[in-house]
C-alpha cells in the first residue's frame, strides 16, 4: 500500500455565489516511502490546494487521499495523519510562532505531549539535521531566508514525520538560499529514508527528484522518472521551463553535438567530455 495516496481526488473553492472554481480534477498519485517525488506545475495548476489535501488541511469534495491508509476525512485520524505528514509552506515568517529559535523547533513537540527530555533531543538533533545548532539561541527575524526556512524544516522535523510536502518552500529564497534548503532536503532523504512531496516550479529542483509529477490546469498529464526530461515538448505544453542544462544540451543539438540529457553541471560537463573525446576533440 503506496504511504500517500490520492485516488480521483477532486477539489473546488467557492467563487461567488452559487459559482465555483476547479483546482483539481480526478487527481490520483502516490508517494512510496523513502522516495522523493517532485510535483511541478505552473501558477494555477493546483499545487498548493494539493499540499493542503496531502494531510487533512483541505478535504477533497470527490475521490479519497490516504495517509498510510488512513482517510483525511476521518477526524479521529487526522491527528496520527499530521503526526506522519509534515507541511512547510513558502513563506517561513508565517511558520514563525516564537522569538527563539530552538523554542520555535520545540513548538510542534510540545504540542504532541512529549516530555520534555524527548522534546530537547528532538530540537537538537532537527537543528543538527539542518545544520542550524549555532542558531538555537538566536532570534528568527535575524536570520536570512535560507536560514528560516531551515529552521521551519527543524520544526516539522522535530515532529519525525514520515513524508516531508515542500509546498513552493524556496519559492520566495534567492540562489544560494534554495541550494541550502535542496541540500537539507536530499540529505534527509538519503540518510533518514524521509519521503519528500517537493512542491516547486523550479526545474532544477524537480530534476534532483527520484520522479516527476506534473500537473496542469488541476490534472495530472505526466508521471514518471527523470525521463521525461528526454521529452522536453511534456514540460512546455505545461508551460513550464526546462533546467539549464537541457536546454543548452538541446542547442548544442541542434548545431549537430548530441550529448543527451544532462540535468546538473558534473552530468553537463562530462556528457560534453565524452562527445569531445568521441570526436576526437580537445579536452
Amino acid at each position: 500500500m503506496p504511504f500517500l495516496q490520492f485516488k480521483n481526488v477532486d477539489y473546488s473553492y467557492p467563487s461567488g455565489e452559487n459559482d465555483y472554481i476547479t483546482a483539481l480534477r480526478s487527481v490520483s498519485l502516490t508517494v512510496e516511502r523513502g522516495e522523493f517525488v517532485a510535483l511541478v506545475g505552473c501558477n494555477g495548476s493546483g499545487k498548493s490546494t494539493l499540499a493542503r489535501l496531502c494531510n487533512g488541511l483541505l478535504a477533497p469534495d470527490g475521490g479519497e487521499v490516504t495517509v498510510d491508509g488512513m482517510s483525511t476525512v476521518d477526524k479521529s485520524e487526522l491527528y496520527e495523519i499530521r503526526k506522519r505528514i509534515g507541511v512547510v509552506f513558502q513563506n517561513p515568517d508565517n511558520q514563525t510562532v516564537t522569538t527563539v529559535v530552538e523554542d520555535d523547533v520545540a513548538f510542534g513537540p510540545e504540542n504532541l505531549g512529549l516530555p520534555p527530555a524527548e522534546i530537547r533531543e528532538r530540537v537538537d538533533t532537527a537543528l543538527k539535521s539542518v545544520g542550524m545548532s549555532e542558531y538555537a539561541k538566536s532570534g528568527p527575524a535575524r536570520l536570512s531566508g535560507g536560514q528560516k526556512q531551515r529552521v521551519a524544516i527543524a520544526g516539522v522535523l522535530a515532529i519525525k514525520p514520515e513524508l516531508m510536502v515542500l509546498d513552493e518552500a524556496t519559492g520566495m529564497l534567492d540562489p544560494d538560499g534554495r541550494r541550502e534548503v535542496l541540500d537539507v532536503v536530499r540529505k534527509l532523504n538519503r540518510d533518514e529514508n524521509m519521503a519528500v512531496l517537493m512542491i516547486t516550479h523550479f526545474m532544477e529542483e524537480a530534476a534532483a527528484a527520484d520522479r516527476i509529477i506534473i500537473l496542469d490546469r488541476g490534472s495530472v498529464v505526466a508521471d514518471g522518472g527523470r525521463e521525461l526530461f528526454s521529452a522536453p515538448e511534456i514540460f512546455t505544453d505545461a508551460g513550464l521551463d526546462l533546467p539549464v542544462y537541457v536546454r543548452v544540451a538541446q542547442k548544442l543539438k541542434a548545431r549537430g553535438m548530441d550529448i543527451g540529457c544532462p540535468l546538473s553541471a558534473e552530468q553537463f560537463v562530462a556528457a560534453v567530455k565524452a562527445r569531445l573525446s568521441a570526436d576526437g576533440g580537445c579536452v
